[in-house]
């Protein structure tokens, strides 16, 4: 918990001397900066913020959409842990980001999980109004939907983000990266079972992904791609139905 603790306050050194820097270099932008990053003495409180004034429509929505986000991040510092290794992997992965500072401030698919991960434990912790309200705002706002008893792992990635659906039950692991009008859920004949999407997987923009089934470890969705069957783990799957490409050798017998 201190190696985190240590990580997350670089982390907010580095954006606030970004903000800085920013202020100083565009005064017209400068004051916007000074409310949305140096007005706050944390990243989580910073974050919180942002997050309410995205998902609130006056004042008083604003209030309380910061204040339910505040209290998870206190509740479950873990959420901070995971909001700053999403916010890493953006810079890591996007070769036209150049800081942290613009997809803190602009990325909607970057706060979209922030959001989800206040309402996942909201849900966790049986708020459950609470938890949809924030669904439905971050749906209406942002256009990204994500149902807040979906599971995400950290170092997660929503690339452009408008139209993201991601329905109940959905499982995601880490270092995911997800583009525009993706559709993740359960299949109608299948209700309760969702799909488990594995580490480092890559889901090109107007990929479908349904039912009862597992895409392994590092495989790639093309754009467009319909997938109904289980994805193997290194394998790129295009096409509608999918079918498999570019899948690892499997191993020789020793």
């Amino acid at each position: 918990m201190a190696a985190a603790t240590a990580t997350n306050d670089r982390l907010w050194q580095n954006i606030r001397a970004e903000a800085q820097r920013a202020c100083a270099s565009d005064p017209v932008f400068g004051k916007s900066l000074a409310d949305a990053v140096l007005a706050h003495d944390s990243f989580a409180a910073a974050l919180a913020d942002l997050i309410g004034r995205r998902l609130g429509g006056n004042a008083a929505e604003q209030a309380r959409f910061t204040a339910f986000s505040i209290d998870a991040f206190r509740g479950a510092p873990e959420l901070i842990e995971a909001a700053g290794r999403d916010l890493q992997a953006i810079v890591l992965r996007d070769p036209a980001v150049a800081g942290l500072l613009p997809p803190l401030l602009h990325f909607k698919g970057y706060l979209a999980l922030q959001a989800w991960r206040v309402s996942h434990r909201l849900w966790r912790h049986d708020h459950r109004d609470a938890a949809l309200l924030f669904q439905n705002e971050a749906s209406n706002v942002l256009q990204v939907s994500i149902h807040p008893a979906v599971s995400i792992g950290s170092s997660v990635y929503l690339d452009h983000a408008t139209g993201i659906v991601i329905g109940a039950n959905v499982v995601i692991g880490d270092e995911v990266t997800i583009l525009q009008n993706v559709s993740i859920g359960r299949h109608g004949d299948l209700p309760m079972r969702s799909p488990r999407i594995g580490r480092g997987v890559f889901i090109g923009s107007g990929a479908t992904i349904l039912g009862d089934i597992e895409v392994g470890d590092f495989a790639k969705i093309g754009a467009g791609t319909v997938v109904i069957s289980d994805v193997p783990a290194g394998c790129t799957a295009i096409g509608n139905p999918a079918r498999l490409t570019n899948c690892p050798e499997p191993a020789s017998a020793a």
